[in-house]
Formats: C-alpha cells, sequence, structure tokens
C-alpha cells in the first residue's frame, strides 16, 4: 500500500447533516434574525433624536428685545415647545411648561384676570408660574433658558431652581435658547419664587 492510499483511507468521514439538525439550524438563524431585529429597534426608542426646533430639543428663539413681551405684559406662546415666554414686572424672563401640574391639561393665559387658568379643574398660576389655587401639587413646571453673546458663550442661564432668570445689563441684544429637553418642576405648595439655596 502507498503512503497516498493510507492517507485517503485515514481522511475522515464527513456524515451528512441529518433532516432534524437542518431544522435546528434554520430555527436558531430565524431566532437570531429576530433578536437582533428587536435590539435594533429598542436601540432606536431608547436614543431618540431629538432635533433643534421641535419638543424635547433645544430652540433658538432669536434677541431677547424680538422674543420677549415687555415687562409684566401678557405671555407668548410657543406651541411647537409647548411653553409659554413671560417677562415679569422685575424684568426676568421664564419659558413655563403650558402643561398643567394636576392631570396634565393645557393652561391659558387670562388677561383680564392677569394669571394662567387652567381650564379642566381651575388650578391658578401667577404670571411667574407660582401656584395660586386649584387641585395642582405644584407651581407650574419650567425650561431652562439660556441668553448666547454673539460667539455662542451662555451668559446667563436659568438656575436648577427654575428661579425666573434676571436679564443682565444689556441683554437686549442676546440669543434666547429654550432647552425643552431640560424640564425643571415647579416648586410644591407654598414655596415662593424666588427659592433660595439651602
Amino acid at each position: 500500500m502507498t503512503t497516498t492510499q493510507v492517507q485517503q483511507d485515514q481522511k475522515p468521514q464527513v456524515r451528512p447533516l441529518t433532516r432534524r439538525e437542518l431544522l435546528n439550524y434554520v430555527w436558531l438563524g430565524s431566532l437570531g434574525v429576530f433578536l437582533a431585529e428587536v435590539g435594533g429597534v429598542g436601540l432606536i426608542f431608547a436614543f431618540p433624536r431629538f432635533r433643534e426646533g421641535e419638543f424635547g430639543g433645544k430652540f433658538t428663539l432669536g434677541v431677547v428685545r424680538d422674543t420677549f413681551p415687555p415687562p409684566d405684559g401678557d405671555p407668548i406662546p410657543l406651541n411647537e415647545g409647548k411653553f409659554w415666554l413671560v417677562r415679569t414686572a422685575d424684568n426676568e424672563i421664564l419659558a413655563l411648561y403650558r402643561v398643567c401640574t394636576h392631570l396634565g391639561c393645557l393652561y391659558n393665559w387670562q388677561p383680564s384676570e392677569h394669571k394662567f387658568i387652567c381650564p379642566c379643574h381651575g388650578t391658578q398660576y401667577q404670571l411667574n408660574g407660582t401656584y395660586i389655587t386649584g387641585p395642582a401639587p405644584r407651581s407650574a413646571d419650567r425650561f431652562v433658558i439660556m441668553l448666547l453673546d454673539g460667539q455662542g458663550n451662555v451668559v446667563a442661564q436659568t438656575d436648577k431652581f427654575g428661579n425666573p432668570l434676571r436679564l443682565p445689563d444689556g441683554a437686549d441684544d442676546l440669543q434666547v435658547v429654550v432647552d425643552t429637553g431640560a424640564l425643571i418642576r415647579g416648586m410644591p405648595r407654598g414655596v415662593q419664587y424666588p427659592v433660595q439655596a439651602k
């Protein structure tokens, strides 16, 4: 017997794939594709992509003098961002979330009474969003406002308590950005703004 014949005789015999094994491979492959699809869709929902100018993202509104009402004037609604633009008598600015803290109704400004009133259950808020009366558990929620200079540097920003942002000197030419992804919950009933750090 030659060496070549011995090597050919020693080659392992390849056993054909049985029907059961084939079906197991097909089933596992299908399961793998299904899990990959579910995982991909889960990642899309886990990492939402908010674009500028959409709720959940940032709104660049223009300069202060063109964006906000006069001091103690009627607030301006921005429906796309779901907030009210407010300027108080003390020349402080706010972006109040338009959703009532009670059950999520949209509250409105009542100029004749100079306050916000929720049409669903009657919760009332002052111009600066402070709770007055009604079933709501806290004052109106607010969004972070940033004032930017010409180079895009933040000059002033809403603090972590959501206090009205005092306009610095020469603020009329500063760019206004409202971040609807940065919600600050209103203070509980009985707590008046401005809130001081303890």
